[in-house]
Formats: C-alpha cells, sequence, structure tokens
C-alpha cells in the first residue's frame, strides 16, 4: 500500500496553507488546490497494492482534512475582509472630529480630521497637510 496524503497545516496568520513536498501548486498561490488534491487521491487508488488495498476510512478522512482546511482558509479571508470593512468605518467616522497624534518629536499634535484614505492596505487620515496612520491617533475629541 501506499503511504496516505499527509494532512495540510494551516497558518492562521497569513491564511494560507503550505504544500506538501512534491504536490503540484494551483495557480492561486502556495496551496494545494481541489482539482490536484483528487488528482493525489485517485492517482493513490490507481497505485495501491491489489493484495493490501488501503483502508476506505483514510480517504474519507483525508477528504474531510482537506474540505476543512479549506474552509478554515475561506474564514480567515472572510475575517480579513471584515476586519478592512471595519477600519474603514472607523477611519470615516473620524472625519470632521479633532484627534492627537504624536508629532516627530514626541509631543502630541492636535488637529481636526478633513479626510481618509485607505491606500497601502492601512487607513490613514487628514489632518492638515499630514497624512497620519489611524493606529498613531491617540486621543479623539467632539470638534467644538
Amino acid at each position: 500500500m501506499t503511504s496516505p496524503i499527509p494532512p495540510q497545516t494551516y497558518t492562521p496568520v497569513t491564511g494560507t496553507m503550505p504544500t506538501t513536498t512534491g504536490a503540484t501548486k494551483s495557480s492561486g498561490g502556495n496551496s494545494l488546490g481541489q482539482d490536484a488534491f483528487l488528482k493525489l487521491l485517485v492517482a493513490q487508488l490507481r497505485y495501491q497494492d491489489p493484495t493490501n488495498p488501503a483502508d476506505g476510512t483514510a480517504f474519507l478522512a483525508q477528504t474531510a482534512q482537506f474540505t476543512q482546511v479549506e474552509k478554515l482558509g475561506q474564514i480567515a479571508a472572510d475575517q480579513e475582509n471584515l476586519l478592512h470593512g471595519q477600519l474603514m468605518l472607523n477611519a470615516s467616522s473620524l472625519i470632521g472630529r479633532t484627534v492627537s497624534y504624536p508629532g516627530p518629536d514626541g509631543q502630541p499634535i492636535t488637529g481636526v480630521v478633513t479626510a481618509a484614505s485607505f491606500t497601502g492596505g492601512a487607513p490613514t487620515l487628514r489632518i492638515g497637510d499630514t497624512d497620519v496612520p489611524l493606529f498613531a491617533v491617540t486621543e479623539i475629541r467632539r470638534t467644538a
């Protein structure tokens, strides 16, 4: 009997799944795609020792594990989109508010937020002529 296909591991920080050695990669990144997984499973069935066939429950377990990892990847992507939307909402809600942030010398600078932008992956607030990352804001007040 051939050895079973090793289970994939999920990396929650990056939302990626490393491929096993020798496995083909899908065009979408470095994860083992469903088509490649099924091809490996069929090849394992085709080339198994007929005098010592593989246990059917092992194949079902591998398929279930692959599906679970695939769904976890989708959940991670959905959570990332949700976080991005929440950050956009938070930044836009600060327009017209007075905020403080640390200046180059470490002293707080205060100004009114006039715009919010979302380029570069993190929201940025426009305060006067300065673009300030949302994460640098240390105080938020209602504008008088």
